[in-house]
């Protein structure tokens, strides 16, 4: 049976004839010559905001420093309302918003889909990179899949008209190496928790220099790390308590067997580029007929990011291992002489905890009240109404929210006014919008910057998928109640400091230039396509071509 992502490639396929990927298919000139690539780098940093990139960009001396001297997008945007980590990916290499690829969030809910859980509880919940039809897979113990992409991603695209085309794709999570890679890669890898692993059906594609890079990573984990505060940093060091005794904001010394503070560390990403490094020289990526891609989400600033926030010493430190890690990386690819584009940005931004903003400028900070969390509202309305299991269902105090199929048909108005007046009195809440509110606004167009709340919000809006209604927040409240949550920031706001990113290019001669107005990260997608020769079809994406040649020449037709 032809499903929609079916005939989307055939449509591909015949718009582009099986001589595509012609280089240099757009006229060049002496003022500016266009890239001829074999590979396309294109590489995620998990929370890279642009307020992060700005601060620290005059301290880069490596691969950050190479791609900020190319051709540099400082205020781009990952333009929807849900800046999380599934849906900012699932934009980069589709040229869709997540109200077109269907990740609307890191994980939804289907009210009328119960699955046993942990406990044995029922959970509604689904996770954006699970294969769903699994028996027995829930929305935390899932079987990894890219089924719930509704779109194509430019690997994909490339493969439909020349299957000789390789997409390899590597991260520190599952789902950003699964929104990269789509649904017909060559290899497909993530940390599962404990080590680096592929689908089950690609073992044999597995690189072998993987082996090494999981040794590795259980021997750094299992050995206490010291990491040395470089010297840029030593203004960033100031401990900021988040309750009790515990302090965030100077370097923390990682101790043996902590797992999670691995992954909040440089070496994380060093050795998530090991991998991909592995898998570029076995594969021999951009040495064949055909253009390849290698995709990299590189996850250790996110999870900084969140543990300890955004503006202190831990941040600043991965700085600099992360732009050492890439320098590292750019020499490799350089030393084969393959011809490459590389493109990187974020799949979303981030803010800091509150704790630090209200004694450094911005006394508005605070954290969401618990009163907000729908766990807690689920239970009271539905005694309230007298119904047989919570009347919400959502993970945080803010984004989509769902109501229960198990509210009868005459109370399902009254449940809703009630939930919707719950949110809408309460003072840290800026908007509530329904499920028809958001479905009647138009998909936006023009400057990202300029959209309304609404219209973020519909840019990330599934009809099949979303909730009852959504809840943003009012500026600067952190959705996050208290620390005992595990985290002390996070993003997910459909405010600018999650919504912008940087989106930088580079090629071995290109001629630099800077543009401070905003593009979004779907652009990404057609643009890199215009470089490789491969029609997109304007009807099937939301993005747009970037013109990357400084001079009368264009690399867009």
């Amino acid at each position: 049976m032809m499903n929609k992502f079916t005939s989307i490639l055939l449509g591909a396929t015949a718009l582009v004839s099986t001589s595509a990927f012609a280089q240099g298919s757009a006229a060049n000139t002496p003022e500016a010559k266009l890239p001829e690539p074999k590979l396309i780098v294109a590489i995620s940093v998990d929370q890279f905001s642009t307020d992060i990139f700005n601060e620290y960009r005059e301290d880069f001396t490596g691969g950050l420093k190479r791609l900020a001297g190319g051709i540099a997008f400082p205020n781009g945007y990952q333009s929807h309302g849900a800046t999380e980590t599934c849906p900012g990916h699932s934009t980069i290499l589709t040229g869709s918003r997540p109200s077109r690829t269907g990740i609307v969030a890191n994980g939804w809910f289907d009210p009328s889909r119960a699955r046993t859980g942990k406990n044995r509880k029922p959970d509604y919940g689904i996770y954006c990179s699970e294969d769903v039809d699994v028996a027995g897979s829930n929305s935390s113990d899932y079987t990894v899949s890219p089924n719930l992409l509704k779109v194509p991603t430019l690997g994909d695209r490339m493969r439909a008209v020349n299957p000789a085309s390789q997409v390899v794709a590597v991260s520190g999570k599952d789902r950003g190496a699964v929104m990269m890679g789509g649904h017909n890669t060559t290899l497909t890898m993530w940390w599962d928790g404990k080590a680096f692993r592929s689908y089950a059906a690609s073992e044999a594609a597995v690189p072998k220099g993987a082996a090494l890079v999981n040794s590795r990573a259980r021997a750094a984990i299992d050995k206490p790390a010291k990491v040395k505060l470089p010297a840029q940093c030593a203004s960033h060091s100031r401990a900021v308590g988040i309750g009790g005794d515990a302090t965030v904001g100077t370097l923390p010394q990682r101790k043996a067997g902590d797992a999670r503070a691995f992954r909040a560390s440089g070496d994380f990403d060093s050795l998530t580029v090991d991998l991909a490094l592995a898998a570029f020289g076995e594969k021999k990526l951009g040495r064949g007929a055909a253009t390849d891609v290698l995709a990299i989400s590189l996850s250790a600033t996110d999870y900084v990011g969140h543990t300890y926030g955004t503006a202190g010493a831990e941040t600043c430190t991965q700085m600099a291992l992360l732009d050492a890690t890439l320098g590292r990386m750019f020499a490799a690819l350089d030393k084969s002489k393959v011809p490459y584009v590389a493109v990187l940005t974020a799949d979303h931004g981030g803010h800091d905890l509150p704790e630090r903003n209200s004694i450094q400028g911005l006394p508005a900070a605070e954290r969401a009240d618990i009163k907000l969390m729908p766990q807690g509202l689920g239970p009271v309305l539905a005694k309230a109404f007298d119904l047989p299991e919570p009347a919400v269902m959502g993970d945080a105090p803010f984004g989509d929210i769902y109501l229960s199929t198990k509210i009868p048909p005459a109370k399902r108005a009254a449940v809703l006014d009630a939930a919707l007046k719950h949110y809408r009195t309460h003072p840290q809440v800026e908007v509530v919008f329904t499920k028809e509110e958001i479905a009647a606004t138009p998909s936006p167009s023009g400057a990202p910057e300029d959209w309304s709340l609404i219209q973020r919000v519909r840019a990330s809006f599934d009809p099949e998928r979303s909730g009852d209604f959504f809840v943003a927040l009012k500026r600067y409240v952190t959705p996050i109640p208290n620390t005992s949550f595990g985290y002390v920031a996070t993003h997910g706001s459909p405010w600018g400091y999650d919504r912008r990113v940087p989106i930088l290019f580079w090629w071995k001669g290109v001629s630099p230039y800077e543009q401070p107005n905003g593009i979004e990260t779907a652009d990404i997608m057609p643009t890199l396509a215009s470089l490789i020769g491969l029609d997109v079809p304007k009807d099937e994406i939301d993005g747009r071509c970037v013109d990357l040649i400084a001079g009368t020449a264009t690399n867009c037709k």
